[in-house]
Order: C-alpha cells, then structure tokens, then sequence
C-alpha cells in the first residue's frame, strides 16, 4: 500500500502541491488527472524522489520514504517510467534489461552480484531478462542498440524496465506521450497485463480522457496542487468540479439550454 500524507512542496511563494493525501491500494489502477499545471508531474515527483518534500510524508507499506533517494525508493518497491525514456542509448535492448534485472536481484536471489559484472558469468540474469522481452514482445530486437530504436520501442523497452524491478508500485507519466495513433495501443497493453497482478499498484499520469476512462479503476483530480476529486471513473469524470477545472466546461445551471 503507499500513501501520500498531507505531502506539500513550494517553489518560493508557489505551493505547486497543496497538502494532498492519499491511499493506493494493490490490485487498483488510479488516474492521476488535471489541467496543464495541476501539480500531477510534481506530485509524481515527490512520491518517487526526484523532488524534496516542504512537508508532509510518504509511505509504503507503512514505512515512511522521507530522506530516501530516487534510486533507493526504488530498491524498497517504487517503479517510475517518465515522459521521456530514461534508458542506455549506447548498449543493446537486452544489456538494458539484463542491468535493470541484475539491479533488481543483487542482494535478492543473487547476492554479492556486482552490477558490472560480466553477463557471461550469469546466465541466469540473461534467461530472466530474455523472459522479460518476451513479455513485452521485444525479443526480435534484443541486440538491436537502443539508440536505434523508434520512439514506440523505446517506451515499451522502458515498460520492460520497469518489469524487470519487480517493483510493488508502477507509476506511469503519460506513457504514451509522444507516440503514433499505431504506437501506443501496444504500451496500453502492456499496462493491462499489470494489471492482471492483483498484488501491484498502478499510477498513472495521463491527459488522454478515452485512455483514462478505459483503464482507470479510480480517478484523483488535481487543481492548482490541490486534490478537488477522488472516486469511480464515471462519477469523477462527470462531477462539475472536473469539467470546470480539466475540462474547461462551465457547469451548465438549471433551466439553461444549448
């Protein structure tokens, strides 16, 4: 389970997140949705790290993240994937994922492993990282150089990643940002077979309404830092707060017509 307790960050005299606090349980998918500078990127930011709480907390499992680095959140069960791909452009498809899995298994299954090791002397960490592209349908492309791949490929390589942490907590920021109409049905439905874990939970940061409504099991909204609704995709989606505020739909009073 994480949660995030009255978790607030400024920027001078800007409060980019207000106090917000929330449960996310396993087995649930939550949109995280707002206009253009809600907060939503900020407050994925200070739940993974990369930005310093001015106040409140953050907790998995019961035990508080404060003071934790991005890369040790990781280690105890938080998987972030960005906007942009954050991947080793100069190594093969399968070198990132075989790092991504020895990361995840030194000082689990595989202790003392260091993570420059040679991969020859571990075929175990290369039988896993092959099962991972094969859940991602990647493994045509396991020697291809990352550099080389097309945007669509890079993020589905970024997904594998991710998988390959074995984290509690994926939390996806518009994972189809920047892709083809033909592109991002292919990250979708990699999202959907996580899903299927019932033991996992899912964050995602997503602007795409139709997206939202088909994968969401519950939808926060932020405004200005603050979180304005909580609750059922339809009930969320259809309350005046979220067409003010994400929509920009003034909600129509009685008696008004077209």
């Amino acid at each position: 389970m994480l949660q995030t307790k009255e978790l607030t960050v400024r920027f001078g005299g800007h409060v980019a997140v207000n106090a917000v606090s929330c449960t996310f349980q396993p087995g649930t998918l939550t949109a995280i949705v707002g206009p253009n500078g809600a907060g939503k990127t900020t407050y994925f930011n200070l739940i993974s790290g990369q930005i310093k709480a001015t106040g409140g907390e953050v907790l998995l499992n019961g035990s508080s993240l404060a003071g934790m680095s991005p890369s040790a959140r990781t280690r105890a069960g938080l998987g972030r994937a960005f906007q942009l791909t954050n991947l080793f452009p100069n190594l093969s498809v399968l070198e990132n994922v075989r790092l991504a899995v020895q990361a995840a298994r030194s000082g689990k299954h595989l202790r003392g492993l260091n993570l420059w090791s040679i991969w020859s002397d571990h075929k175990a960490l290369t039988q896993l990282a092959e099962e991972v592209l094969e859940a991602v349908s990647m493994a045509d492309k396991r020697h291809t150089p990352v550099a080389s791949l097309p945007h669509g490929d890079q993020r589905k390589l970024e997904v594998a990643l991710l998988m390959a942490l074995e984290p509690d907590v994926f939390m996806f920021d518009e994972p189809t940002a920047g892709m083809s109409a033909d592109e991002a049905p292919v990250i979708l439905n990699l999202i959907r077979k996580l899903k299927n874990d019932k033991r996992k939970t899912i964050l995602l940061v997503e602007h795409k309404m139709d997206v939202v409504r088909e994968l969401a099991d519950r939808i926060i909204v932020l405004h200005n830092g603050t979180l304005v609704a909580d609750g059922e995709p339809a009930e969320v989606i259809a309350s005046p707060v979220v067409q003010e505020a994400y929509l920009g739909v003034a909600p129509v009073s009685q008696g008004e017509g077209a």
